[in-house]
């Protein structure tokens, strides 16, 4: 080991000779070259021999000088073929399997981040190599919990996502509810070389349960301090972020900062920008104790090996028990009790400089971390009011975030050249399928589309329901795109209770819809619709995805497959809640219809009885649904038998019939090979009725069709012949699975297709 150093000072002592020699000369050179405080050209060529001032002397100097600036460039040389020799034999001693690590061009963006962190943390004193390497994982611990903080994350992990040149490995302490729609989400995403793994945040809630808080995070804020204890024992370091952080720089650079720890430094952080520690903020305002100004605990470097060697688990409980005594809760959460801690032992930490926290919050001191635009790394919105918050920049920093926000997920997919990643299943079971596709028939893009896994964010809105205790709930299903938005208020008004919806958006869609529930007292007032985000890819609508995506996600035993263009009788719920036990909709295999009808007017009284809607339809003002233009899709419900009916009624499966229904929720699913127009709801019905489900129509139960423009799908369907050429192709392929899956009993469909 001693070798080694005394190698690496000399190696370290020639590199050294080399920057300093020739830099000591030119300055030498350029201080020889003024006279009088003014400068005087060293090229023979621009030297003046009849000006007064020039002298046989100074020429004399002048040759002197270029004679010694060869001398020392020869010196230079030979020193740098040192140099390339011993470099050559440097690399051997290197430990780890990726040499490889980021240089200036590929970098981390900030040059002086990169030189001051470039001592390994394995490596002896005496040597010195770049930080960050090129395929180390990166480790980032979130506490995440609801389904607004699950929105919060996904901005914040795009902005991660948008800089890195690393693998990621993402810690998420998360509620049932957060990991619900991350796991999904992720899984979904598919980005390569990021690994995800969840931690109960409810199992943590004892450890923390015991400390009043008055912050808004409530217990969640508290749980930082127990990463000790929560992540695996052989994590030794990881970076902690609050959900409402945007990155604005590469995190390799932050990552890099851990190195800069010395001693028993074991918390990196940056000072809190407000004045809350100094207890100057209004009368009588007193805070928990800390130093100076106190940290801000938005961005938090933790060396857990270290922590967990110092008892940092004994050390904050003892601290939190005895300031509680007199401060009897906290106010800023972990925050304080962080404070509390540093403030006894200020050893622990490294300060960070403010750039990686730029808190925006009222009244910080946010404008010193920064003189331009370049200097940002971190912004942390971390006061109440968040994107409203005041800042003389804020504007900029807003649309930084909005940035983000609206960002295509789809395009942070992209591969870490170089570095392996984890063998992921779902992947490879996709790229086989793909591979298995002829990319030369003519319909290669339909059938593309049925393995085309869309990233889906569930419960993109917050989702309170409890499903009746008599197992007769029902919940409406339903997908949409932007463009029928206008109809969520609608159905709120008519259908009371729960509702599924699987909204086909993309991220900037996605972010004007949450705009336009917000500003909605009707979608607001209403915690029962889940709110189901299908991110945009490909160039199909893939309405039975979508339908798929709905469907899972309901909590009652019952669902009403309807589509966003019709609005239900008024009372339809719980009239649907009767018929269910009527009808012992439990124990058998019943689909039971609700016909459908349709208007041509945008403003239509709506019909408040059965009776009401048979004068309607007698007048004109209503029609049984496509009666003009599809007849064989709803005519086997029988409408004449259904104007006079007073009790249900079983009708045949038809061909072409696709009618709207009520099932158990644990009926088959829609064949995604179907997109855009045509069949999607024909095919489920035809298996409904291979399955032996039984149809019957409801006598006293109506849905309304209102008028819309054409979608861009049946416009297709209309003007290409390809299209339509694709859909019979894939029609007739259905059936033959239909075929082969149900046996004798489905050869029904192919003699029914062929007379039809």
């Amino acid at each position: 080991m001693l070798g080694i150093c005394r190698g690496r000072r000399k190696f370290l002592a020639a590199s050294l000779t080399v920057l300093f020699v020739p830099a000591v000369t030119w300055i030498y050179l350029f201080a020889g070259s003024f006279e009088d405080g003014k400068p005087v050209s060293l090229s023979p060529l621009e030297s003046q021999p009849h000006s007064p001032r020039y002298t046989a002397s100074s020429q004399r100097e002048r040759e002197s000088l270029e004679v010694r600036v060869r001398e020392v460039e020869e010196e230079n040389r030979a020193l740098r073929k040192q140099l390339s020799l011993a470099q050559s034999r440097g690399p051997a001693r290197r430990h780890g399997n990726h040499s490889k690590t980021y240089s200036m061009e590929e970098g981390t963006g900030d040059s002086e981040s990169l030189r001051a962190g470039i001592v390994a943390g394995n490596s002896s004193e005496c040597g010195q190599q770049p930080a960050v390497e090129k395929c180390e994982t990166i480790h980032v611990a979130i506490v995440c919990a609801g389904y607004n903080a699950s929105r919060d994350v996904v901005t914040l992990v795009k902005s991660v996502l948008f800089h890195r040149r690393n693998p990621l490995h993402f810690h998420l302490i998360a509620d049932a509810i957060a990991k619900q729609i991350l796991a999904t989400l992720f899984q979904t995403w598919m980005v390569p070389a990021v690994r995800i793994d969840f931690y109960d945040a409810d199992e943590l809630k004892s450890e923390v349960s015991w400390i009043p808080n008055k912050h808004y995070s409530g217990i969640y804020g508290l749980m930082k301090l127990v990463l000790t204890k929560t992540l695996p024992s052989n994590l030794e370091r990881v970076i902690v972020l609050d959900t409402d952080i945007t990155f604005a720089t590469d995190i390799a650079e932050l990552w890099a900062v851990f190195h800069k720890f010395k001693g028993q430094q074991v918390l990196g952080l940056v000072e809190n920008q407000s004045d809350w520690y100094l207890g100057n903020l209004w009368k009588n305002h007193r805070p928990w104790p800390a130093l100076g100004r106190g940290y801000n605990t938005g961005v938090i470097l933790l060396l857990l090996d270290k922590l967990r060697k110092m008892k940092w688990e004994q050390m904050w409980r003892l601290t939190a028990e005895r300031e509680l005594m007199s401060m009897l809760s906290t106010s800023l959460a972990d925050q304080d009790i962080f404070n509390a801690v540093i403030k006894q032992n200020p050893f622990l930490v490294y300060q960070l400089p403010c750039f990686w926290n730029v808190q925006l919050s009222d009244h910080t001191r946010s404008e010193q971390c920064y003189r331009d635009v370049s200097d940002l790394k971190v912004i942390h919105w971390n006061s109440p009011k968040k994107l409203r918050v005041k800042n003389k920049h804020v504007e900029f920093f807003r649309n930084l975030y909005l940035t983000f926000l609206e960002y295509d997920g789809n395009l942070l997919r992209r591969e870490l050249f170089g570095c392996p990643s984890e063998a992921d299943v779902n992947s490879e079971n996709l790229q086989k399928q793909l591979s298995e596709l002829d990319e030369d028939d003519l319909c290669y893009e339909f059938r593309r589309e049925r393995f085309t896994v869309h990233r889906t964010h569930l419960y993109f809105l917050h989702y309170e329901y409890e499903p009746a205790s008599d197992s007769t709930d029902v919940t409406l299903v339903a997908q949409l795109s932007m463009d029928r938005l206008q109809m969520l208020e609608a159905i709120c008004k008519h259908w009371e209770g729960p509702i599924s919806l699987a909204l086909y958006l993309s991220d900037a869609e996605a972010q004007q819809f949450l705009r336009y529930a917000q500003g909605s007292e009707v979608l607001m007032s209403r915690h029962n619709v889940g709110y189901h985000i299908v991110y945009k890819e490909g160039q199909f609508y893939p309405v039975n995805l979508l339908r798929n995506v709905a469907m899972k996600h309901i909590s009652t035993p019952y669902m009403f497959l309807s589509d966003i263009d019709f609005l239900p009788m008024y009372g339809l719920y719980e009239y649907l809640r009767k018929s269910v036990i009527q009808l012992d909709l439990a124990n058998t295999k019943k689909a039971l219809i609700v016909p459908a009808f349709e208007t041509l007017r945008y403003r239509l009284s709506f019909p408040k009885s059965k009776a009401e809607l048979l004068s309607m339809l007698d007048m004109g003002t209503l029609f049984t649904f496509r009666y003009h233009v599809w007849t064989k899709g709803h005519a086997p419900t029988n409408f004449a038998k259904w104007r006079t009916a007073t009790t249900p009624y079983r009708v045949e499966w038809e061909a072409d019939f696709e009618p709207y229904v009520v099932v158990r929720k644990d009926c088959p699913e829609y064949d995604r090979r179907f997109v855009g127009f045509g069949w999607n709801k024909v095919a489920h019905i035809m298996e409904l009725d291979a399955q032996e489900y039984e149809f019957t129509v409801l006598p006293n139960a109506y849905m309304i069709h209102m008028p819309h423009a054409p979608s861009f799908d049946i416009t297709k369907f209309r003007s290409n012949k390809q299209y339509r050429i694709c859909l019979k192709t894939l029609k007739e392929e259905f059936q033959q699975d239909m075929s082969r899956h149900y046996g004798f009993a489905a050869l029904k469909y192919l003699t029914a297709e062929n007379n039809s």
